[in-house]
Formats: structure tokens, sequence, C-alpha cells
């Protein structure tokens, strides 16, 4: 039977009874066996290091060093909803809503919200996109969510009778 190699390396017949009936034979390897105990297959990352010489058993991680500190952790991660308007007394302003969530590990301690105004005419052509800021509604924890309201308003002349203004986008910068 020269010529035949098992899973295991190279044996005639390794694993595979002779006889219908007899019991298959465990695959030999290279370590010797402990006749005290019958082969049992090991687990996956069990047994003696190569060269250590061990007892079968792993050891556990090493731990961090005592004196070290504990990661910091994430910085703030704020997403915001789409902006949800309400019309303010004045056809230049309006009633602005926006949800943030911090989705980070640590809270928003200060920032700026930034409002894109649409001034929007008769007809509905936007005529000009007029930015402001407004500060960030803080501080906002980590995993928390904090819903703020705002009246943006752009220079009246801006909106003469007629046009309307419509804050479209929303977006924020925070630390």
């Amino acid at each position: 039977m020269a010529g035949e190699a098992g899973a295991g390396g190279a044996g005639a017949g390794a694993g595979v009874g002779t006889q219908p009936g007899e019991p298959a034979q465990p695959p030999t390897s290279s370590k010797p066996a402990k006749p005290s105990k019958p082969a049992e297959p090991s687990a996956p990352g069990s047994g003696s290091k190569p060269g250590g010489g061990g007892d079968g058993t792993t050891s556990p991680p090493p731990s961090p060093p005592p004196g070290k500190p504990a990661p910091p952790p994430a910085p703030a991660a704020l997403t915001l909803s789409a902006p949800q308007r309400a019309p303010a007394d004045k056809r230049w302003c309006e009633k602005v809503t926006v949800e943030f969530r911090n989705t980070g590990g640590s809270q928003a301690r200060s920032g700026t919200v930034t409002f894109a105004t649409h001034i929007i005419g008769a007809l509905g052509v936007d005529w000009a996109t007029i930015r402001s800021s407004q500060s960030l509604p803080t501080p906002i924890a980590a995993g928390a969510t904090r819903s703020e309201t705002y009246t943006v308003c752009v220079e009246s002349w801006r909106v003469p009778l007629g046009m309307r203004v419509e804050t479209q986008d929303v977006s924020a910068v925070w630390e």
C-alpha cells in the first residue's frame, strides 16, 4: 500500500478498520500517546506548546500591566434628524425642530448648529440660500437624544411679499 497518505500524515489505512464490523483505529500522530488514557480528540488550542513541554493546558492571556490606565472612551458622534418646520409669526422666519442623537462614547460639550434656509419665490424658484448658526443644546450625554426647536430668521428685505423661507438643510459641529 505504498504511496497512500491519510489526512493526519503518512500511513497505510490509518483510521480505517480492516474487516467489516471491526472498529476503526484512530489516526496515529507524531506525539507519543499516554498509555493510561485512551486517545481522545483534543480541542483546538489545547495541548502543549511546541518546545514547551507543558502539561496539556493553555494559560490565560496576559493581563495588562497594573499601572496602565484604561483607554479613553470614544468621542461624541452626533446624528441629526431631518428638520421639522413650522411657520413662525413673520414670513422671513420659521420654527425648526431638530433631534440630536449622540451615538459616541463621550458627551458633546459644545458646538454649533448651521441652518441652510432657502428663499423661495412665488413660482417655486429657489432664489437664494442663507446660512445661519446657533449654539448646540449642550451637553448631550453619550447614548442620549435631545430635541431642540430653533427660530430661524433671515433679513426681512430678502423675503418680499409672495415669497417664503424653507430651512432644508441642518448640520452641526461639536466637541
